[in-house]
């Protein structure tokens, strides 16, 4: 058991709580800064896979700024990032474009309709005009995460594009990848350059989007880094990219405790943590997450001596992940561990059924451990009128 884990095992870690491992995120923020220095891309955060702002420190230190979906998640990358501010959301509306055109250095939009009623607006103000293409490229293995899914309401078609005006349009934003590989991403180049390619050498930037897991062991980080030198080589653009997986993969788990056991055609854990209100991807995707108990990886149902669903503390029926077994017997009161909870789970909490909310902390690079935020009876009656 390495430090890390004895403290996350420790007393010292409230249950529930998502805790970051430092030097784990540093470890991916180094590998992305020598994407960036080799192939000449610029790398930044997408908030909504990861928006853990009391990170961001350490985070800025590698990366060169944030994208937002919205006006409160680019407030939130100028309040506590402070670099650049890209922003693309499905449509924006009148009564946000002024605020947004404050924070934001680039601006994508989804559709001519939205290009032609904010593209003025937005150059008067010195921000730099985008818009998101769909290159119907498949590549994300789930539909639900799938923005090239036939009727997808996400991005431009290329047949959409004839006749339109593109004076002053500065950028195209591609992303039709999740959790994919860098062959995935040369597949969609391929399809980019097919159905886009009259267009290319005109634009300053290009901006490829997330679902780059370039973190991901397995990886060919060097033919990530020879497909975006070929596309700035070739084209003489900015290449962009905005992972939110990727920055934060594998660096903490989501610790918790055995409350309860219930007996109903095998052993229920019931924990202190909850599958939808605190990692909904799990039933979404949906997705077997690893599951740690002493310092065992959990196998599946029936593979080791002692076989548990784990049920969620909510008053939905379907709060369980199925099939899990370990070789030794878990008992209430247990500390378990569900690895990899930083993506895609506190940007997705909610206070369902008024249970308790996981704190937040970080095991600093230098092995201490930091609370940083605990939630109470007062952010849960905050959210409700």
């Amino acid at each position: 058991m390495d430090h890390n884990e004895a403290v996350l095992m420790s007393s010292a870690i409230p249950s529930p709580c998502y805790v970051l491992e430092e030097s784990k995120l540093i470890r991916n923020l180094k590998l992305m800064e020598r994407v960036q220095q080799e192939s000449g891309a610029e790398i930044i955060l997408a908030l909504k896979g990861f928006s853990m702002w009391s990170s961001f420190s350490t985070v800025r230190q590698y990366l060169a700024g944030c994208t937002a979906s919205s006006v409160w998640e680019a407030e939130l990358a100028a309040d506590t990032f402070g670099k650049e501010v890209h922003a693309y959301s499905p449509a924006y509306k009148a009564s946000e474009m002024q605020r947004l055109l404050e924070l934001c250095n680039h601006i994508s939009f989804n559709s001519v309709t939205q290009l032609e009623r904010f593209k003025e607006q937005a150059q008067k103000a010195g921000v730099s005009v985008g818009i998101r293409i769909n290159p119907e490229q498949r590549e994300a293995e789930t539909e639900l995460y799938d923005p090239s899914a036939p009727g997808s309401r996400l991005g431009i078609r290329a047949e959409q594009l004839e006749g339109v005006d593109l004076t002053g349009i500065d950028g195209f934003h591609i992303h039709n990848l999740c959790e994919c590989d860098s062959f995935a991403l040369e597949r969609t180049l391929a399809a980019v350059e097919k159905r886009f390619g009259k267009y290319l050498h005109q634009l300053k930037w290009i901006n490829l989007g997330g679902g780059h897991l370039m973190t991901r062991a397995g990886y060919d980080v060097d033919h990530l880094i020879a497909q975006l030198k070929r596309l700035k080589e070739t084209y003489n653009v900015q290449v962009i990219l905005e992972p939110g997986s990727a920055v934060a993969w594998q660096t903490g788990p989501l610790v918790c405790e055995v409350v309860d056991i219930v007996e109903n055609q095998g052993k229920v854990l019931i924990l202190d943590i909850s599958a939808t209100a605190h990692m909904p991807d799990v039933l979404e995707m949906p997705y077997r997450p690893v599951l740690t108990f002493k310092g065992e990886n959990g196998g599946e149902a029936g593979e080791k001596t002692f076989t548990y669903r784990i049920g969620g503390n909510s008053c939905l029926a379907g709060d369980v992940i199925p099939g899990y077994s370990f070789s030794n017997e878990i008992e209430i009161g247990d500390r378990l561990l569900f690895q990899d909870m930083m993506h895609y789970t506190m940007v997705k909490t909610s206070f369902f059924n008024g249970v308790e909310h996981p704190s937040i902390g970080i095991i600093k690079d230098n092995g201490e451990f930091q609370l940083v935020r605990q939630f109470t009876y007062q952010d849960f009656k905050a959210r409700l009128s």
